[in-house]
């Protein structure tokens, strides 16, 4: 489906696009992204068109919404400070309490080189 045919149901139904991302728990900002790519994901489009035949047929979505459960989407890609890319992995004590680790302080000392100049 087309991102404007989505909001056209959308719009059937009475709803804006971020009421329409709440309501079924989505981040609206991912919504503006098909927008930019032009097309909507089937399951998204299947539910804006079934709230617009729903609502042209006077039929309470709303309600039938309210009695799911439905669990927020957790965002992705957002990193963490001190992991890399979101990652789970282990923290990186970049700046904290450890610091720089004293082994490789010990390495950075036994590898330096003494410059001596000419007399």
């Amino acid at each position: 489906m087309t991102y404007t045919e989505f909001q056209r149901h959308v719009g059937k139904a009475g709803l804006t696009v971020k009421a329409f991302a709440n309501l079924i728990k989505m981040n609206r900002v991912s919504l503006s992204n098909c927008a930019r790519r032009g097309e909507v994901p089937s399951h998204l489009a299947v539910i804006a068109a079934l709230m617009g035949e729903m609502a042209d047929k006077g039929m309470d979505f709303r309600d039938v919404l309210g009695r799911i459960d439905i669990a927020p989407k957790k965002p992705r890609g957002a990193g963490k400070t001190g992991r890399f890319g979101g990652d789970k992995q282990r923290d990186l004590d970049l700046f904290g309490k450890e610091g720089a680790s004293q082994q490789s302080q010990q390495a950075f000392q036994d590898d330096s080189v003494e410059i001596r100049r000419k007399p």
